[in-house]
């Protein structure tokens, strides 16, 4: 096993739920984040298994009739920690959200809960409000490393 210092930003699947929910688990390098990103209708919840989390929540961007208008910078509704134990809950309904490990010194570890699962969602860039759709991949699946080049094409963490 990794040594807790050389973590890096990975999900890892432990349980597909017969097709009603993924159960991750998610490590955070120091340092280490999340796009801005929905979560294609579903919920989340997530609980902090190790160290804490900063949550930052944005509002969805303003639709746009004419496309000649500036990009907009999406706007920050919140920004909360979530420490050892403590449990969130996002939806689309609530807003965007990155998550990240503010720590430079010490790794994070989440436990995930999306009902229904999803293979895709959008990421978000924070200064112009543009979507991309993203496939989610896994690290691992139930314990076992995912294929590389998988991982080598998912989007990336921060932007």
């Amino acid at each position: 096993m990794e040594a807790l210092s050389s973590i890096i930003y990975t999900r890892n699947l432990v349980d597909e739920g017969n097709g009603r929910f993924n159960l991750m688990v998610l490590c955070w390098g120091e340092g280490h984040g999340s796009a801005i990103h929905d979560h294609a209708n579903a919920h989340c919840v997530m609980k902090i298994l190790q160290g804490e989390l900063c949550e930052t929540r944005y509002a969805w961007p303003k639709k746009r009739n004419d496309e000649t208008k500036e990009p907009e910078e999406l706007q920050e509704l919140e920004r909360n920690t979530i420490g050892l134990n403590e449990i969130c809950y996002i939806n689309d309904s609530l807003g965007l959200h990155r998550v990240e490990n503010p720590s430079t010194a010490n790794p994070a570890i989440s436990l995930h809960l999306y009902s229904p699962p999803f293979s895709s969602c959008s990421v978000f860039n924070k200064q112009t409000g543009q979507r991309t759709s993203c496939k989610v991949t896994f690290w691992s699946k139930y314990g076992e490393k995912r294929n590389r080049e998988i991982q080598d094409a998912r989007c990336p963490e921060d932007n």
